[in-house]
Parts: C-alpha cells; structure tokens; sequence
C-alpha cells in the first residue's frame, strides 16, 4: 500500500514493509537503541512482531526510504481498540521540515481505518523535543512507562 502526502513541495510516501524486508527496517532500529543488541537478537525479535499484531512501514522521499515505523493494533480496557506507534526514526537531514507531521496524518487516518479509538505512543522521558511535538498534535501524557528485565 503506497499513500502519498505532500506538504510545502515535500512529497512522501508511506509503504507497509513486509516479513521477507526486515533488513530494510534492521538499521534504523539499531540507531534507537539506547543499549546495543547484538545484530542476531535485533533481527529475532523484530521477526517475532511480524507474527503478532504489528505493521510496518516505511516513510520514503523520492523513492528513498528515510525512515522507518511501526503499529501495534489491540483492545485495552481504557482506551478502547488503539494503534500504538512504535519505533519511530526520520532520517536526522529531515527532522523539523514536516515530516513527522505528514507522518501523524497518515497515522490517524490509517487508524480510524481500522476502527480505532485511540493513538498510543511511549517517548523517552529525557526527549523533551518529542514531547512537545507529541502535545502539539493533541496527545496528553497519561503516565509513566515501567519496564523490568526478567
């Protein structure tokens, strides 16, 4: 599925990234992590999500892939059917000219597609700058996210 958005001469397109390209998706996640994974266990795990209720796509720019993110679609008690965002990179030349916009505009009319009540989104707490862009698009911080490794 290719959606086109343009936005001041910026024409983007946003692709469903299969299973069988994982490797497409492999080096944007490496430059999220907070801690290195090694490559191997990187690839296990995002194999792993194609299995469950998760999408993937690509954010491309002239046909280039800039960008990657994902969406996990469920049913939660408070929240109703949501699509949480995941694992959102835009190449660093384009970051502050739209994109990430663009992108949410996608999002949001993706999920009302898929009857979804709500938009999730887990942010780091020391990236301020996504906070404010997150608030800037109607999102509201509801709390805190606890992790614990087993």
């Amino acid at each position: 599925m290719t959606i086109f958005t343009e936005k001041a001469g910026m024409q983007l397109a946003f692709n469903k990234i299969l299973k069988t390209d994982y490797y497409l998706v492999l080096p944007y996640l490496e430059k999220l992590q907070s801690q290195t994974l090694p490559p191997e266990i990187l690839k296990e795990r995002l194999l792993e999500m194609f299995e469950q209720n998760y999408e993937c796509f690509g954010i491309y720019k002239s046909g280039k892939l800039v960008g990657v993110f994902g969406l996990w679609f469920m049913t939660r008690h408070y929240a109703g059917r949501t699509c949480e965002v995941d694992h959102i990179y835009i190449d660093d030349d384009l970051q502050g000219l739209g994109v990430g916009t663009q992108l949410f505009q996608y999002i949001e009319q993706y999920a009302i597609k898929k009857q979804c009540e709500t938009i999730e989104l887990n942010s780091y707490v020391e990236n301020f700058r996504s906070h404010k862009f997150y608030m800037n698009l109607g999102f509201v911080i509801r709390g805190y996210h606890f992790l614990k490794k087993l």
